[in-house]
């Protein structure tokens, strides 16, 4: 059961920024830094942060558009476009740090759960700060990972996704083979970019999500234990 929700403010290079905390009722859990898609910080990356209290783990989620949201893909894109990278590696790495300094969060090495655009960032994440990010969930977001990267590595990803081909995640488990990483990678059959969101119509995929779900679970638990 979550014992309170909030938002909160973060320091970020002597400004500030906010995000979205949830906190299980246990006096000390694993935190959990959730990145949100490129609709922005809206109800549902919000829930999936309660959800994850009620699996027993504090998780925040930094807001990387400052208070937008986007319900259209023509909205998103234009939120994306604002985005400066640098600024945005500067608030995740502030988030982090919020996450870590937490009073109810047990233990500095944290997982990180990013969805498409915040899938992108949290496998850049990883290589960052590898002394910091135990384990990374990556729903249908993709990029190359540092060979500095520590972390294990869960992917979710749609057989029928025409953002994130399934031919580009082949060859990141391939690289992240070579390489040594610890990983695994999921392909839902029949699904589509957005599968796991609930309130995209157009893609939602329960079976798949929930699915998804019991695999992140299962997958943070086994990490962030260790």
């Amino acid at each position: 059961m979550v014992a309170r929700t909030m938002m909160k403010d973060f320091a970020v290079g002597g400004k500030k920024a906010s995000g979205y905390l949830a906190s299980p009722q246990a006096s000390a859990a694993p935190g959990v830094l959730v990145l949100h898609a490129w609709w922005g910080l809206n109800d549902f990356f919000k829930r999936i942060c309660e959800r994850l209290a009620s699996e027993g783990f504090v998780a925040f989620a930094p807001d990387l558009y400052h208070g937008a949201t986007a319900s259209t893909v023509d909205e998103a894109k234009r939120l994306r476009s604002k985005l400066k990278g640098p600024v945005v590696v500067k608030e995740i790495a502030g988030a982090l740090d919020y996450l870590q300094d937490h009073s109810a969060v047990r233990g500095k090495r944290i997982g990180v759960v990013g969805f498409s655009l915040g899938g992108y960032w949290a496998l850049g994440l990883a290589g960052q700060k590898p002394q910091d990010v135990r384990a990374v969930v990556v729903f249908y977001g993709i990029r190359k990972v540092d060979k500095r990267a520590r972390a294990a590595f869960l992917g979710h990803f749609a057989e029928e996704d025409k953002f994130v081909r399934v031919d580009k995640v082949r060859q990141l488990e391939k690289e992240l083979r070579s390489a040594g990483k610890e990983f695994g990678f999921h392909v839902y059959p029949g699904a589509k970019h957005w599968f796991f969101e609930e309130d995209r119509a157009e893609a939602y995929n329960e079976v798949a999500a929930r699915l998804a779900w019991q695999r992140t679970i299962e997958f943070l638990k086994a990490k962030l234990s260790q």
